[in-house]
């Protein structure tokens, strides 16, 4: 893979030579096209070593290669890392003054920024409007961290750590390359297998309010829900879907779809009251939402303050309902029903011991079943189900969430 890494001045360029390092060492082709502010933390004598390429930031070098657009329009994926707040607002407003704002012009590969600023300058309003056109765009952000800042300060502001930002890079190019696999396939064979149908999928993670400022909740990104919806969508079902927290982004394509209608809601029993609405007349219903199986008996209706008690504090919780196996006890004749398991488990032989039994439990038609852990499974561009009938095994999907999707609604139209 063609990858460029763009270096902005800032003090955590130095962590970029972890990220360059580690694309070289996986076998990508990596070339640096650092700001001259970033080669005042690190030189470009570095950055040729760690990348085995050559490293300019003029327009005017290597002009009859045309090497200023060359850059963007060759790269799979382009990465800049540390992204300040100057560099931000640049590519927010489409500046192409050097050579790195080129490239992020020229190029229509996935772009991945990893801020890195003081928190003031984060948490600044011009920063996050440029913050959210980026994001609107497509862009990819990874971090900011919480913590230790140049000159001992702390907060928001830290550029996220190399490792993490290689595996949200090749996450987000090899999502890129599913989703134009998946589009030359659909535009070289449309389905419309669904088309005339109606369905009802949730997405998203609950929450479950603590006190005006907390909550219990998960780490769900949404994505794979609005994924399922808009393969839904896209094979010609007209789609509600139902969806608790998610995270930036994830939305803006299903909200533009012409077939997919959105009701948001925040807590289990609000998701509760929106699927029983959306599946009432619905002929297939996917429960892709990860609902808090646990609520707080009592919510404060004032912050719980530290000074107010003696150092610990205990909640009561309680039982959320069991929404899906509600939808199945209440499904009208010819719906199916479709869940989705997380499980953390040992092996591959766990996971589907476990996914047996809660497809059993619940009585769902299908249950998609995914193995997550501390990096896995969430908040990931990509997915791995099992997906279980009543007689056992009825697919296996890896690879994008939209590929995951499509294999299911595949699943569900073989019933």
């Amino acid at each position: 893979m063609f990858v460029v890494v763009g270096v902005s001045g800032g003090i955590a360029a130095y962590k970029t030579v972890q990220v360059v390092r580690a694309l070289v060492t996986n076998g990508h082709e990596v070339h640096v096209v650092p700001t001259e502010d970033a080669l005042r933390f690190v030189g470009a004598a570095t950055w040729e070593a760690v990348s085995r390429n050559p490293v300019t930031t003029s327009v005017h070098d290597d002009v009859a290669q045309v090497r200023h657009v060359a850059l963007g329009t060759r790269a799979d994926l382009v990465i800049v890392a540390p992204a300040t707040a100057n560099t931000l607002a640049r590519m927010a407003t489409g500046i192409a003054d050097n050579l790195l704002g080129v490239t992020l012009l020229a190029t229509t590969a996935p772009v991945v920024v990893a801020p890195a600023m003081h928190t003031a300058m984060w948490e600044h309003p011009a920063t996050q409007q440029n913050m959210a056109t980026l994001r609107a765009r497509g862009v990819c952000v990874v971090g900011p961290d919480d913590g230790p800042l140049t000159g001992g300060d702390s907060g928001p502001g830290r550029m996220a750590e190399p490792d993490d930002i290689v595996v949200a890079a090749l996450a987000a190019a090899s999502d890129a390359a599913g989703a134009a696999t998946a589009e030359a396939v659909a535009a070289a064979a449309p389905r419309d297998d669904l088309a005339g149908l109606t369905v009802a999928v949730s997405t998203g993670g609950t929450r479950e309010p603590i006190d005006p400022v907390r909550y219990l909740g998960n780490r769900s990104s949404g994505r794979q829900g609005a994924e399922v919806a808009l393969a839904a969508a896209d094979r010609g079902a007209r789609v509600r879907l139902v969806a608790a927290h998610v995270d930036d982004g994830v939305l803006d394509a299903a909200s533009r779809h012409p077939l997919i209608e959105i009701a948001r809601v925040s807590t289990a029993q609000e998701l509760r009251t929106a699927m029983r609405a959306a599946s009432a007349d619905a002929d297939a219903v996917v429960m892709v939402a990860a609902v808090a199986d646990y609520r707080a008996a009592e919510v404060s209706h004032e912050k719980i303050r530290k000074e107010d008690g003696d150092g610990t504090v205990t909640l009561s919780l309680v039982q959320n309902p069991d929404i899906l196996a509600e939808l199945v006890a209440d499904r009208r004749d010819g719906q199916r029903v479709i869940g989705f398991a997380a499980e953390t488990a040992a092996s591959n032989e766990e996971l589907r011991e476990r996914g047996r039994r809660k497809r059993d439990r619940k009585g769902v038609d299908l249950l998609a079943v995914n193995r997550v852990d501390w990096d896995r499974g969430f908040e990931k561009a990509d997915n791995e189900v099992v997906i279980l009938g009543a007689a056992g095994v009825v697919a296996e999907a890896s690879g994008s969430k939209r590929a995951v999707a499509d294999a299911l609604w595949d699943a569900v139209v073989a019933l």
